[in-house]
Formats: structure tokens, sequence, C-alpha cells
């Protein structure tokens, strides 16, 4: 199954799956700790659940290999918090739609067939119709749209330094970059939050499933994904993470779809599909 072509497919679904339903979990930890506070219980979590699996001190990095792994780490740290700053006042499903600026530019920029870009052209009007138009538009909160903007931004950069540590590295390297973005969020949260509120017992349980949901396995998962996949495709086919976030919307925070945009959920698919169809046909 792994030297399947659709193996590396088939783990992403599930990284975003997963992604998605720890973000929807991670909403309800606003209340109590901010969303500074969530996202680096969320990190923190994360690495200490990764650090003793995947045991990156045997790793031999040299200069090169430290400014890779620590470019990926405080991308990681910097979509993880842009991110949930952006959803204190803006709707999962938008949130998601506005941080895909970041994969989907890594995916025209690297793009060279032009049937590449009918797919891509495709996805980019199912992501517009996503995103709520008109008087809705207006309702939406700037300072929250420009978070998710900038969380795309560092979700493109962690898709290339994430690619460059992994094949150069291997997977051990998430494990690393994950202590890196924790050591780099940490700070913000107990500025925010403080350490009583933050490590409250009552609270660590569902840290835990946030992290787990929401970073330790989506994260290990991808790595082993970038390994398999061009940049090209893992950036289109993350067009399918707004598609996720809808669904986490509808099925843990009540919110509902229109008929646009489930139109707008099957022509993200549809893209995705065709450009794993045409990554395939080149491998």
């Amino acid at each position: 199954m792994s030297r399947s072509p659709l193996y590396p497919v088939v783990l992403l679904l599930i990284a975003m799956a997963s992604l998605q339903g720890g973000a929807a979990l991670a909403k309800t930890l606003f209340p109590a700790v901010g969303a500074q506070g969530t996202a680096a219980l969320r990190l923190v979590f994360s690495a200490l659940i990764l650090l003793p699996i995947l045991q990156p001190w045997r790793l031999k990095l040299d200069a090169r290999g430290w400014r890779d792994v620590a470019l990926y780490g405080l991308t990681l740290g910097g979509m993880n918090l842009m991110f949930y700053m952006a959803l204190r006042t803006v709707p999962l499903g938008v949130a998601v739609a506005l941080e895909f600026t970041g994969p989907f530019a890594v995916a025209v920029l690297t793009s060279r067939r032009l049937g590449d870009f009918a797919w891509i052209a495709l996805a980019a009007a199912g992501l517009l119709a996503l995103i709520p138009h008109g008087a809705s538009l207006s309702r939406l909160d700037p300072v929250g749209v420009a978070y998710a903007l900038a969380a795309g931004l560092c979700w493109a950069l962690y898709i290339v330094f994430g690619q460059r540590a992994g094949l150069r590295h291997g997977s051990r390297t998430v494990a690393l970059a994950a202590g890196i973005a924790a050591l780099g969020v940490l700070p913000f949260g107990l500025a925010h939050a403080g350490a009583a509120a933050l490590f409250a017992p009552g609270l660590l349980p569902w840290a835990i499933a946030v992290a787990v949901l929401s970073s330790a396995l989506p994260y290990a998962l991808e790595m082993q994904v970038l390994q398999r996949l061009p940049a090209r495709a893992f950036g289109t086919l993350l067009s399918l993470e707004p598609v996720f976030g809808a669904l986490s919307g509808l099925l843990f925070l009540g919110e509902t779809l229109s008929l646009r945009q489930w139109l707008a959920v099957a022509a993200i698919v549809i893209a995705s599909a065709g450009i794993t169809a045409s990554s395939r046909r080149r491998g």
C-alpha cells in the first residue's frame, strides 16, 4: 500500500480531517486561555508527543540542516498562532479558505503545464464561492482576515521549508520543528493567559486532544506526504482543506452550508482529483 500512488493522498485526507476536527475543538478553549494560549498548548503538547516517538536527537545536522529545520519550525509556529488569532472573529470555513491562499500560491508558482492551471482555476473558483460575498463579506472582521492571510503566508513557507527539511533529513525533523514552534509561541500564550490558567489540570486533557488531532497526527502524516508528492500537487490537494473546515463547522459548530457553498465544495474536490491524476500520469 505504501508504494501505491494513492497512499500519500489517503494520508493527506486523514491529516486534513484530523486538523479541522481539532480546530473546531480548539475554539472551545478560547474562553479559558485565548487564541494565543490555545496555540501554545497545541504546539507544546504536540512536541511532547512527537519528540519521544520520532527521537530527533538521532539526527546529525550541519549548519545548513539546522537552518532548514529552524525555518520549518518557525513557520509552523507562525501558521498556528496566526490561524487561531483569525478564528477569534472569523468563521472556521472562511478562515481556512483565506489561509489556503498560501498553498494555493505554491501551486500556482510551481506549475508549468496548461492543464495544471485549469485545475488550479477550478479550485480558485470554488474557494471564491466559499468566501462570503456582498453584505456577508462586509461583516467580516478585517483584523481577523489579515490574521488568516498571514497564516496563509506561513503555510506557504511551511510547505517549502517542510519539504526541504523532510527530503534532506527525514521525517524526524517534524518533531524537532514542533519543539522549535512550541518555544516560539509559548511566550505569547504565557503573556496572554498566565502559567496558572494555561496549565490548569482540568484543561490538560482537552489540550492534549487538540494537540493530537491538530498537530501531532496531521503534521506527522504531512511529512510523509511531502516526501512522496511534488510541492505543486501537495499545494493543490490542500484545496480540500476548506472543505474539511466547512464540514467540521457543520458537524461540530452548527454552521450550515448554502447550495453555492456545496457547489464550491464539489468544484474543489474535482480540481484536487484532477491535479492528482495529472501528477500520477507524469510520475
